[in-house]
């Protein structure tokens, strides 16, 4: 979480004084003005404003009024294009007679003038007339006929009736040539509304080979490295780019060249992202960022186009940093596809290839790519002279998770009691993202409670929630299905305590969690990197536990076991087969596998061993798993009393940590703690009785029979 600090304007040594922010605009001299800026300086005027100045206009306002303009414009043309269709054909407000009509009227006397044009009669009557439309008896003095071809007849015609003619040219209608083309000026501008929502770019109809990345400036606030913690070793390496930018000569001085691509590479959800923008924070330099998912297009060419203006950009605004993320899916092995592999990826990737040889690292351009799968990319991108340096940002160990969960507390009150030493201690193997919605999620169950802090509880709850998944108090379940569980798990944690090699049980709950009925949850004591054989054993035999208490008890198995057969077969399948833990196979490994990289991780294996080997494999992995189960029924029959009594606490408490399993095994009985006061929406009891008058103090007696009260007396 990034903190939000003003930042210091570093100032220009092309600058004689630095003057403070006014808020009135001072002259400036002639030599000021017209001295030219290099182009760093330029850039640095465009991006580092007074704290106080107001933001540059950066067009979005004019995009937005152009659009609600555009959208009227398009609404009147569509309007005068439905009303010259379904309107009067003749533009002008005379009637259309027929040609039987206008002779009766001219025979009659009762044209009094008339203008022709082209070949129409316009003509004015002497006094109104009355014919039959739609709407019934329509009054009209003018009236329009089409005469044909106009001969010496027809203008005998007018002289004998001594109507009052002449003739007029007819003017360009440039009305009608408008609708004319009107028709096609809507298609064509549909056409090119489609054609933009589909590239859904907002730089025009033709810009779909232009970059998608996004620049972020120096104006919002910088993420730099106090907002990351838990990769000490990949920010020392990441240092020296932030040196380089900040001092290129330091480095060209003595021959050096930094490298010129830096590849982070890591699980998901270690912060490979936020690392790279910690970097362009320390470094002070524009950060370009983009996904590897936006080269790709369903145009040819685009991909290519889009790296190469990729590149333009950062050479304009160079010194800085161009992050790709997921670089993976544009930089995959080449030739892996069925039937051929010269597809718009590979010349996505042939660009990128070109341009990341082509550029010259002393322009300042820094290109920082981040993956969770480099088995995947291309060789030829992994060269030096490309990628030259590969950083692993991994998950944090101890100290590093307390470092994370400290940068993520910064806005969280918490209560004296929270230590995050524990925290950090009971969630190993979390990355900074599981760590994050861990502090997320111990502060949503505060509010839930109307805490003014953040407490112990909430954390511990938050990290089961996390592990184990939601609480299902609302699943149905037998009697003798929570007994059956109950033994299963007591058998999981009482064959660890029983075995020392075993990692210590931090958990062990009949609640359903998930779409598990129950859980056993262990807490490593220190960092685990290496498995011992020992070790591996310990592992096996307690995963074996449900199932032989279970089979103790009961006299038969279930299928609650499921999840535990698959994990003790898949140990002891690494401990043949990677580890060299068989006396029968010896330190041979059996584990390399060809995967395809087109079809996907464990879809395409070639086998690389004997019908004879594959046979010894399966029956010295049966017998590490049965070796186990023996041990954990020789741990549990021998301990049997024991299992029942840890079963029927787990029954009444469903819930038990280590220390009480502790306390059980010496002899102590437990003590039921007396149940919070029920929430009335996100409050107690206690709290909406304080809202009200106090009333009055109970005597003893009341007091006394208060607390025996059971629930049964409430039915």
């Amino acid at each position: 979480m990034a903190e939000h600090k003003e930042q210091e304007e570093t100032p220009d040594p092309g600058q004689k004084e630095k003057r403070p922010p006014v808020p009135e605009l001072k002259p400036e001299s002639d030599e000021d003005r017209d001295a030219p800026l290099p182009p760093r300086d330029r850039r640095r005027q465009r991006h580092n404003r007074e704290p106080g100045s107001a933001p540059e206009n950066d067009g979005s306002e004019w995009r937005r009024r152009s659009k609600t303009l555009a959208f009227w414009v398009f609404f009147v043309l569509v309007a005068l294009f439905a009303t010259r269709f379904f309107g009067s054909s003749t533009g002008s407000g005379d009637v259309v007679i027929s040609y039987k009509e206008y002779r009766t009227l001219m025979k009659q006397g009762k044209i009094e003038s008339a203008v022709i044009i082209d070949s129409d009669f316009h003509g004015t009557l002497l006094e109104p007339e009355y014919t039959t439309s739609r709407g019934g008896q329509q009054a009209y003095r003018t009236f329009v006929v089409n005469l044909g071809v106009i001969g010496e007849d027809a203008i005998a015609d007018w002289e004998k009736y001594e109507i009052d003619f002449r003739f007029q040219e007819k003017p360009f209608d440039w009305l009608k040539v408008f609708f004319n083309f009107l028709p096609w000026l809507l298609f064509v501008g549909l056409w090119l509304f489609i054609f933009r929502q589909m590239q859904g770019g907002p730089k025009g109809a033709f810009s779909f080979g232009k970059s998608r990345a996004k620049l972020v400036s120096e104006d919002r606030p910088k993420v730099t490295f106090k907002d990351v913690a838990g990769s000490d070793e990949a920010k020392q390496e990441l240092q020296e780019i932030i040196e380089y930018l900040k001092d290129p000569r330091k480095f060209q001085r003595l021959g050096g060249r930094i490298p010129k691509g830096v590849l982070l590479v890591g699980p998901p959800g270690t912060g490979k992202t936020y690392m790279a923008k910690a970097v362009a924070g320390e470094a002070g330099v524009p950060f370009y960022s983009m996904s590897g998912s936006d080269f790709v297009e369903m145009f040819v060419g685009v991909g290519a186009s889009r790296v190469r203006d990729l590149f333009e950009q950062g050479k304009a605004n160079a010194p800085c940093i161009i992050f790709i993320d997921e670089i993976d899916a544009v930089g995959r092995h080449r030739g892996a596809g069925i039937g051929g592999g010269h597809d718009e990826r590979e010349q996505t990737l042939n660009q990128l290839l070109v341009e990341m040889d082509g550029f010259d690292s002393k322009e300042g351009v820094i290109l920082i790519a981040a993956t969770n799968r480099p088995d995947v990319l291309d060789p030829a991108l992994l060269r030096p002279g490309r990628f030259d340096r590969q950083v692993v940002v991994d998950r944090p160990d101890v100290k590093g998770r307390e470092g994370v969960l400290k940068v993520h507390i910064r806005n969280t009150p918490l209560d004296k009691d929270v230590d995050l030493t524990v925290l950090a201690r009971a969630t190993p193997g979390f990355s900074q993202a599981d760590l994050e919605n861990l502090v997320n999620e111990a502060a949503l169950l505060a509010s839930r409670h109307d805490r003014t802090s953040v407490i112990m509880e909430d954390f511990e709850n938050a990290k089961d929630k996390v592990i184990m998944g939601v609480e299902r108090r609302s699943l149905v379940i037998s009697d003798s299905e929570k007994k059956r569980t109950a033994y299963h798990e007591i058998g999981h944690a009482l064959v660890a305590k029983l075995v020392p090699e075993s990692d210590p049980v931090h958990k062990v709950t009949i609640i359903p969690r998930g779409q598990s009925l129950g859980l056993t949850t262990y807490l490593p004591i220190d960092e685990r990197h290496n498995y011992s054989r020992s070790y591996s054993d310990a592992v096996l035999t307690y995963a074996l536990g449900g199932r032989v208490a279970e089979k103790i008890v009961f006299g038969e198995v279930s299928s609650g076991g499921q999840q535990d057969y698959k994990m003790a077969t898949d140990l002891a399948r690494r401990m043949v087969c990677d580890w060299g833990m068989s006396e029968e196979l010896g330190p041979v490994s059996y584990g390399n596998r060809q995967d395809e990289v087109f079809l996907g991780r464990e879809m395409a294996q070639r086998r690389d061993f004997s019908e004879k080997v594959a046979q010894v494999i399966d029956d010295e992995i049966r017998n590490f798993v049965l070796t186990a189960e023996e041990r954990a029924e020789s741990l549990l029959r021998e301990n049997i009393a024991q299992v029942h009594v840890l079963a029927d606490a787990l029954l009444e408490f469903e819930v038990l940590d280590d220390s009480q399993l502790d306390r059980i095994l010496a002899g102590e009985k437990l003590q039921k703690p007396p149940e919070p006061p029920e929430s009335q929406n996100g409050r107690t009891k206690q709290d909406a009785a304080d809202d009200v008058d106090e009333p009055e103090t109970p005597s003893s007696e009341e007091t006394t029979a208060e607390s025996t009260k059971t629930p049964e007396d409430d039915d």
